[in-house]
């Protein structure tokens, strides 16, 4: 484009009749350095903006934590998502991003070797004299948008391990699986250098010459998270009273519905950032193709998981359950994670609908084998992660692929560019992908059953019975987050009945019973 053509493009867009304002703006891109300035500055502003909508959804899993267990443990379970941000960005700081992304002198195949602690970041990141941060600068936001992911890896077992769980035990939990155990899973994976990814660099060999795709972290985010919950889940036992002396489960329901919803929209809100984010650039028309994809299928399976889980319900009790069609709509996006950027819209519909039916089975079997897990956290980010990465192995579109990794479709032959198997693309995909979810799951489930049972052995895992009574607010928090009689006029201290049930005088003068709790 002439610098003509470029002032009467912009006036026209702008419907500015002054030439001077399209000139000054023109000459802003008139140089090759100019032009990449611009592109550095563009992704950056996609990257960040994008890791902020990934750190809003810290916000929705706190809500939906604390809507879905006891009044009495709220503060407890929102303490743990603020520590969760907190203690991952330290160990992701000190080990993880190194382990993660690390290209030092001794590349491997299975962790990191360099950047612990950021060092050497600028001659690692850019160099213009070969190209290398063309597009992303020296790259700080790279680092910011994956410890938004390392964080949110971190925060999912939470919900799993609710209601019980020392809050010592959490934190070493917490700093464990941000240092080692996700930054290990992302190396293999997302790392040009890892051993299981569909992005290794050329030089080395591919497993069987495809290698996994997981666009956004089906496996690499949410197994490890949700496999993480299971360990925790089946160490810890069940809470007091969940099962009867039969071994059947006993209702333990949320203590608000609201802010379960308030808790899924924002999560919602923040997969917009997950998933389309993950695409990194938006400097291209490929690129905006891709980021434009993947924000479509992720929208069309969370819908379809919502209906299917609400249906299941419906036929199950008879009635329409807010909380189910909740579950729904969040193991739909799980589902689609791993393959928003290559599956048809029609598949994402596929991957939802399937999604919440395989979440449905699990947490009937979870519970049939005295599994608690309170929010279903495993069930819906370990096994509906584990099959939306099957699900690219199965449904993968070459075409979408050639554009997300920019191979060459113009080459005949499916094993040019391995893709789905019902697109004709042969088993090497979906071979890679069954490795990659058997490869998370024993990793993760190994080492944190191992942590689990030293933090079990030495009496740190799981509070007392007396405390768990009470409640981690009052037992360990001292407080609790709902105070009802504030600003009432109310007594301190409720007068007690002859039969010693605690009662609350309304200002009318009735009796009213303490409901939550």
């Amino acid at each position: 484009m002439t610098s003509s053509d470029c002032v009467s493009a912009i006036a026209a867009a702008f419907g500015d009749s002054d030439p001077s304002r399209a000139q000054a703006l023109c000459s802003q891109f008139a140089t090759q350095s100019r032009l990449q300035d611009a592109v550095i500055g563009l992704n950056t502003l996609y990257l960040v903006s994008c890791g902020a909508l990934v750190f809003v959804m810290h916000a929705g899993f706190a809500m939906l934590c604390a809507g879905a267990i006891r009044s009495k443990n709220t503060m407890n379970i929102l303490l743990q998502t603020v520590m969760d941000a907190a203690v991952s960005a330290i160990a992701f700081y000190l080990f993880g991003y190194g382990f993660a992304y690390g290209v030092g002198h001794h590349p491997n195949g299975f962790i990191g070797d360099a950047l612990y602690g950021m060092s050497r970041w600028s001659s690692h990141n850019y160099d213009p004299t070969t190209g290398m941060g063309s597009e992303t600068g020296l790259g700080w936001q790279s680092w910011f948008f994956q410890w938004a992911f390392a964080a949110t890896a971190t925060t999912i077992p939470a919900g799993a391990v609710a209601e019980r769980l020392n809050f010592n035990a959490y934190l070493i939990y917490s700093a464990f699986i941000s240092a080692f155990v996700y930054p290990v899973v992302v190396h293999w994976v997302w790392s040009s250098e890892g051993w299981l990814g569909y992005v290794r660099r050329q030089p080395y060999d591919r497993l069987f010459g495809s290698g996994m795709i997981d666009f956004a972290g089906s496996g690499v985010v949410h197994m490890t998270g949700g496999v993480a919950g299971l360990a925790g889940c089946v160490l810890l036992g069940p809470r007091m009273g969940r099962f009867d002396n039969t071994g059947r489960a006993v209702e333990m329901p949320g203590h608000s519905a609201t802010l379960v919803v308030l808790g899924t929209v924002l999560l919602w809100f923040g997969w917009y950032g997950f998933n389309p984010g993950s695409q990194l650039l938006i400097n291209s028309l490929l690129s905006a193709a891709v980021v434009g994809r993947a924000a479509v299928t992720t929208t069309l399976s969370g819908a379809a998981g919502c209906l299917t889980c609400l249906g299941v319900a419906f036929t199950r009790h008879r009635a329409w359950d807010l909380v189910a069609c909740c579950n729904g709509a969040l193991v739909g996006f799980v589902a689609i994670t791993a393959g928003a950027h290559v599956l048809e819209p029609w598949a994402a519909l596929v991957a939802g609908l399937t999604g919440a039916l395989v979440f449905e089975a699990v947490c009937a079997v979870l519970l049939r084998l005295r599994v608690d897990d309170p929010l279903s956290a495993a069930p819906m980010h370990a096994f509906g992660g584990a099959w939306g990465v099957l699900l690219v192995g199965l449904l993968a579109k070459r075409d979408y692929i050639c554009e997300s990794y920019g191979k060459d479709c113009t080459i005949p032959g499916s094993g040019v560019v391995p893709h789905g198997l019902f697109y004709g693309g042969g088993g090497r995909l979906l071979a890679s992908q069954v490795i990659g979810v058997v490869t998370i799951f024993a990793w993760v489930y190994g080492l944190l059953t191992l942590l689990f049972a030293v933090l079990k052995a030495v009496n740190l895992l799981r509070i007392s019975s007396e405390e768990e009574q009470a409640g981690l607010d009052v037992s360990k928090h001292g407080g609790s987050a709902y105070y009802y009689d504030h600003g009432l006029g109310k007594p301190e201290k409720a007068p007690t009945t002859t039969n010693s049930e605690t009662t609350n005088p309304s200002p009318s003068g009735t009796t009213q019973h303490a409901a939550f709790g």
